[in-house]
């Protein structure tokens, strides 16, 4: 392990202190920031109270589209839920970065830091479907994975934009679709009638669920660019409609920067709500940097003013795009100091504010498959004020992230606090 991967906290704020600091954002959201932040370690107790029968533990064949911090895929807990309901999406950390552990206190599920009790916290439970098979004989939970209150598909965990060696540079998609292909974990074709037949088995679990979440990799064939893209999520979505009585149903694409042709199709011959496409960093020139694959294809000008134009289409309320929190401080052509990151971050998310665009953001998590796998993120002191500045925008221009709350999704510090409106 480098010295560059090991954590120190000596010059920052600790979890209490900023609690203090900030008594106007909840205190449970700030432990998940921190822990998302610092990462978590399942020791062996709290391992043994695992019981795949009621929890949901990851298959490393078929999780979401990353890999771990600690760069092993194996079968661990999903993650957890703290006792006003949010999620924490955690990976699991080495011992050597610091992270939070999860153990045992009492006989309870805990976060525990340095032998200090935190906050109790419980496993996710297993859905119903994920123990069946589709008629073709395709387990379900190979189409879609599930959150407490989310269903999500993943149509593409390959990037087109890694072609060229020009994916972004925080990302491990496809070093960890690699990885799983050399493995001989590599995810079923996903066709249509598994889709339709998955869906049809999840919303028979009366209230469980509460959206549904289609994501992927950038695909760049086509006629023009995106257009296969397109193309998949069309299928994909008008399979899902066929279990809906309404033509639309509570549904997020989270996808490339798409032009006003596309989007239209995606609108008018699908279900589809509402619509994601990740600029990943609030400004030009580090989105350059950091994100080559989309500047040469796409630009940090014209991606803005798709999602701009894409108001038009979906609607206030309804388009976002996503940021990696932190990233904007990577080394060595980040910005030097935390205050002129969160500067520019919040002037560049309120010009897309003022036009209905809302922006969310992710904690940069370093992960062993990406450039950036030795660099370090954010103070927990930044992360707040970067939640707390998203969400005062949102409140300022009147937009709404239902689409993206702390139910439908639980990645997002800044939008679990939509709740306090």
């Amino acid at each position: 392990m480098s010295v560059a991967l090991k954590r120190t906290f000596q010059n920052e704020l600790t979890l209490n202190e900023v609690v203090t600091q900030y008594p106007d954002i909840p205190r449970l959201v700030i432990i998940k920031t921190d822990v998302q932040r610092r990462g978590i370690h399942y020791t062996e107790r709290a391992l043994s109270v695992v019981d795949p029968e009621i929890h949901l533990v990851n298959d490393p064949a078929i999780s979401e589209l990353f890999g771990s911090r600690d760069g092993v895929e194996k079968p661990l807990p999903a993650s957890l839920l703290l006792r006003d309901g949010t999620s924490i999406l955690v990976s699991s950390t080495p011992l050597e970065e610091n992270p939070y552990l999860v153990d045992l206190v009492d006989g309870r599920l805990a976060l525990v830091d340095n032998g200090e009790f935190i906050e109790h916290v419980e496993f996710w439970r297993k859905p119903r479907f994920y123990d069946l098979k589709t008629s073709s004989g395709v387990p379900m939970r190979q189409i879609f994975s599930a959150r407490p209150q989310r269903l999500s598909i993943v149509q593409s965990s390959y990037c087109h934009f890694w072609t060229d060696h020009k994916g972004c540079r925080f990302c491990d998609i496809n070093n960890n679709n690699k990885k799983r292909n050399e493995d001989a974990k590599a995810r079923p074709r996903i066709k249509p009638q598994d889709i339709s037949e998955t869906i049809r088995e999840a919303l028979k679990e009366p209230g469980r669920f509460t959206g549904i979440c289609l994501t992927g990799g950038s695909v760049l064939a086509g006629n023009g660019l995106f257009d296969k893209e397109v193309d998949l999520y069309i299928e994909t979505l008008q399979a899902i409609g066929e279990n809906f009585a309404t033509k639309k149903f509570p549904s997020q694409l989270i996808s490339s920067a798409f032009n006003e042709k596309q989007l239209k199709r995606l609108y008018d011959e699908t279900g589809l709500m509402s619509y994601t496409s990740d600029l990943e960093v609030l400004n030009e020139d580090k989105f350059n940097w950091i994100c080559p694959g989309k500047a040469d294809n796409v630009g940090y000008q014209e991606w803005k003013q798709r999602l701009i134009r894409s108001v038009d289409i979906f609607g206030k309320g309804h388009v976002a795009t996503g940021i990696v929190g932190g990233v904007e401080l990577a080394k060595p052509y980040g910005f030097i100091s935390e205050d002129e990151a969160l500067r520019s971050t919040l002037d560049e998310a309120e010009s897309l504010a003022e036009n209905g665009v809302t922006t969310i953001f992710v904690v940069w998590s370093p992960r062993p498959g990406s450039d950036f796998h030795e660099q370090q993120n954010a103070s927990l002191d930044y992360y707040v004020r970067l939640a707390s500045g998203l969400h005062q925008l949102r409140v300022k221009y009147g937009l709404t992230v239902d689409f993206d709350d702390y139910r439908r999704c639980g990645n997002h510090p800044d939008s679990d606090l939509a709740r306090l409106i």
